[in-house]
């Protein structure tokens, strides 16, 4: 038998580089905590000898304004720490349905680059070209002026079936709440669980005998399915609550803002031009020689981008594509300059009337440190299980 090899003793001296670099980094954590402590201490100090108040007790106290659109309803005698909780939902909001839409529409700009009618190709590049240079600012005023000025008054508005546009925004029809829309949300969540087997089984499937399977519309049709089933259990409920044009106003039904949409038009727009970029330079990085690969086994051009050369370039397009949306949600306090609640809307007018600037910043700083983290921690996830696995 070999003899097993006796263990290394930890080397406490000066002399191990090991042991140095604990001391310098222990020494360089110290370093900071005493200049982050001494800069607080500082602060608070002569906030105090000047008679500013500090701390977030204001919290608790009433905000004693209203917010214009919120997605749950706000008394202006609840406290500042609802008001905020309603402009960290309105951030959410536009962050959450902008990165959704950035991605289809990026995605689908980006290939587009690639199409062999040159009247698309050059469409999808005037529209990279146009977007990705005109300030994010700017395209933010551009829409919400289209938005406030071109479209007519609620008494004229444009209607379109049970939809209605006009400078108010837009109307449309919503579900009366019951038990069948929570039975039929169940449903989708389960549907999106089962649309998640299937496209495993559809995968495996093609790597096994190599005959294509559905990988969207199936899905997508087992979870609309689970849904109807869920709403089927719950009672199939069939109420609406519709908009009607009033004597001075377009009411009932639910609505979305100029403001709401302003934003979300100019976050999409203006970030689709940058991801369309991404996805067309992961395209290009896959080797030529995979599509003539796919072309000589047959495979159609929609096909061979969709199961061949897109999952070869998610590798490449998923950290640019992370940097994008978090981007997105950033740019979203820009929202403030066409007086869309958001948490920065919020924290101004909390800021204006406490006086509380240091704990406002913060509050706001904390929740968009959050959310980047969050989005990098997700993008990070789906990076490590889509990057290709060596054999």
């Amino acid at each position: 038998m070999t003899p097993h090899s006796a263990p290394k003793k930890k080397n406490w001296s000066w002399r191990s580089q090991a042991f140095r670099g604990l001391i310098y980094q222990i020494v360089a954590v110290g370093v900071i905590a005493l200049a982050v402590w001494f800069l607080a201490h500082n602060t608070l100090t002569n906030m105090k000898v000047r008679g500013i108040q500090s701390g977030f007790d204001f919290l608790t106290q009433t905000a004693g304004f209203s917010i214009g659109e919120s997605l749950y309803p706000f008394d202006s005698n609840e406290n500042y720490l609802a008001a905020f909780l309603i402009g960290v939902s309105n951030t959410l909001r536009v962050a959450i349905l902008g990165i959704f839409l950035t991605t289809i529409i990026g995605t689908l700009i980006g290939v587009g680059r690639f199409s062999r009618n040159a009247l698309v190709r050059g469409l999808c590049r005037v529209y990279v070209e146009f977007f990705r240079n005109v300030p994010i600012l700017l395209q933010l005023l551009m829409w919400y002026l289209m938005l406030t000025d071109l479209l007519p008054a609620a008494t004229e508005a444009w209607h379109v079936g049970p939809f209605f546009l006009s400078k108010n925004g837009l109307k449309f029809p919503v579900p009366v709440w019951s038990m069948g829309q929570a039975w039929a949300g169940v449903g989708l969540v389960l549907g999106m669980g089962v649309a998640w087997l299937y496209r495993r089984h559809a995968l495996h499937q093609f790597e096994e005998t190599g005959i294509p399977r559905s990988m969207f519309l199936v899905p997508v049709i087992i979870a609309i399915l689970c849904s109807l089933v869920g709403w089927a259990l719950g009672g199939a409920p069939t109420m609406m609550n519709f908009p009607v044009r009033g004597e001075f106003s377009i009411e009932n039904g639910g609505s979305l803002t100029p403001e709401f949409l302003a934003v979300l038009l100019g976050l999409t727009v203006y970030t689709a031009s940058y991801v369309a970029e991404v996805v067309r330079a992961g395209i290009e990085s896959v080797a030529a020689g995979q599509a003539e690969a796919a072309a000589a086994l047959g495979l159609s051009r929609g096909l061979t981008m969709r199961l061949i050369m897109l999952p070869q370039a998610l590798r490449v397009i998923i950290p640019p594509m992370t940097n994008q949306f978090l981007n997105l949600t950033k740019n979203s306090s820009l929202a403030v300059a066409i007086g869309y609640p958001d948490v920065v809307s919020i924290a101004n007018t909390a800021l204006n009337q406490t006086g509380r600037a240091v704990e406002c910043i913060s509050l706001v700083m904390l929740v968009y440190l959050s959310t980047s983290l969050a989005t990098s921690l997700l993008m990070g996830w789906y990076n490590a299980r889509s990057a290709i696995k060596e054999r």
